[in-house]
């Protein structure tokens, strides 16, 4: 595995090092840092059409996120949601949610996206071309907002290359 690359796998091709590594990271800072009490392990993780997406570095998992197969009808017609979009404290600042986001458009821009971004942090992927809708709301204590990309958004310049 290449340091600071993105890397993407389904649940059935993680190692177990790597899960210990996404659990602690989203342990650290949904539960501890930003003591969000819903459940964390949702089983979502084991579906077959989750993707795990990540940044690694010399001291494990520096970021993170999920994408998933959704067909509820809120989700408009996107059916592909990205989620649990996590950086390690030290690592923030430095754009590496934003290359996981890329790598999703990479391999996902021709579908419609959704998301639901803690709201002070939407400008992160209005930059990838999400747009907010509906009305912000609370989900586990923490304003969000609604954020929709269509299959017709115009694609990044210069998208990173993924691993997996």
């Amino acid at each position: 595995m290449q340091l600071n690359s993105v890397i993407s796998k389904a649940w059935s091709e993680l190692t177990t090092e790597e899960v210990y590594a996404f659990a602690r990271l989203r342990t650290d800072v949904f539960l501890r840092e930003q003591r969000v009490d819903d459940e964390e392990l949702d089983g979502r993780d084991l579906e077959p059409t989750t993707r795990h997406w990540w940044i690694a570095d010399e001291r494990g998992t520096a970021a993170y996120l999920r994408t998933l197969r959704d067909e509820r009808p809120e989700h408009r017609d996107a059916h592909r949601v990205i989620g649990r979009v996590v950086t390690r404290a030290d690592r923030r600042g430095e754009g590496l949610a934003h290359r996981l986001v890329s790598a999703v458009l990479e391999r996902h821009g021709d579908e419609p996206l959704l998301l639901h971004a803690q709201s002070y942090i939407a400008g992160l992927y209005a930059r990838s071309g999400f747009e907010p809708f509906g009305d912000e709301f609370d989900e586990a204590g923490i304003p969000h907002i609604g954020m929709y990309r269509s299959a017709s958004a115009a694609a990044e310049p210069s998208l990173p290359t993924v691993e997996g």
